[in-house]
């Protein structure tokens, strides 16, 4: 079918339900990596964590609409390759049209919900490998959170594991975003010392009876020099995050400027500093981004 308007979504979904289906199977596909060997992707899961805030507003991304033109602007600029989002928000943009040569990547785990006390039992509740081939999407992504001292973090562990298999044995390539983290006063944080950085790669890296399409999504270290001996953990393929910059977009773009220049490192993925950037211009930042590569 063709594609449609953001305001025609709703009621193609409440009609013709099956157009999801039809649009996925007559999407035009692409390699993983084009002739330039770099990934820049724009990260849209964010929402079926329920983590909806960018800065100061906590609902920044609760509004479907606005968040979709801002997707659809990302995807057209050049150089950008694709896109990663949870189900509801991949689907609307194949019926908008907007993944036709781009690279669709699944979040597979999304049930370690934003601030719940099972949060690092982090359960498969998206895509599973086996949607992502029938849709033929293009790759899966696994955040693995890792608590030495919740028990939660076991079970993500062994689930990540088996959905590396599943994947593996499509030719699929799975994404994992690993993090040493613990609990600050109840909420979960991240650990992003070179020391905490390089013992989640090389855990992440081991999962599963294979390797050979495991990619890796890691944060930029505090200490961006740290990322030249991080990176000499693993010879799995490497792409950055972007997270949180607290308002400070320059220091993020130093930070990935540096950590880009390390042999195993392949791109981008980056959301809401892209998405929702403090000038409100989504173009300029997703350019900039770019330009880094």
């Amino acid at each position: 079918m063709s594609s449609i308007s953001i305001g025609d979504l709703a009621a193609v979904r409440a009609r013709h339900p099956e157009a999801v289906a039809e649009a996925a199977a007559a999407r035009a596909r692409r390699p993983l990596l084009g002739d330039s060997g770099r990934l820049m992707i724009v990260a849209a899961d964010h929402p079926a964590r329920g983590a909806l805030g960018v800065g100061d507003d906590g609902l920044a991304m609760a509004n479907r609409a606005e968040l979709l033109e801002r997707l659809t602007l990302a995807l057209s600029r050049p150089g950008v390759d694709g896109v990663l989002a949870s189900a509801d928000v991949l689907e609307d943009l194949l019926l908008l049209g907007a993944l036709e040569h781009k690279i669709a990547m699944g979040s597979m785990n999304r049930g370690g919900l934003a601030g719940a006390a099972y949060e690092l039992d982090d359960r498969f509740t998206g895509y599973r490998a086996e949607d992502i081939e029938r849709l033929r999407f293009d790759a899966g992504k696994a955040l693995l959170r890792i608590d030495y001292e919740d028990a939660g973090s076991l079970a993500t562990l062994h689930a990540t594991a088996r959905a590396v298999d599943e994947m593996a044995a499509r030719r699929l390539p799975l994404f994992i975003e690993p993090f040493i983290s613990r609990r600050v006063r109840g909420a979960v944080r991240n650990d992003l010392s070179g020391t905490a950085v390089t013992r989640s790669v090389a855990i992440a890296s081991g999962l599963g009876g294979t390797s050979a399409y495991t990619w890796l999504k890691l944060p930029v270290a505090e200490d961006a020099d740290d990322m030249a001996w991080v990176c000499e953990t693993s010879t799995l393929p490497v792409v950055l995050l972007g997270g949180e910059t607290n308002g400070d977009q320059e220091g993020a773009y130093e930070k990935w400027r540096t950590a880009l220049r390390m042999p195993t490192v392949r791109g981008l993925v980056v959301g809401r500093s892209l998405l929702y950037p403090a000038d409100g211009d989504v173009a300029g930042a997703v350019d900039t981004a770019v330009g880094l590569l």
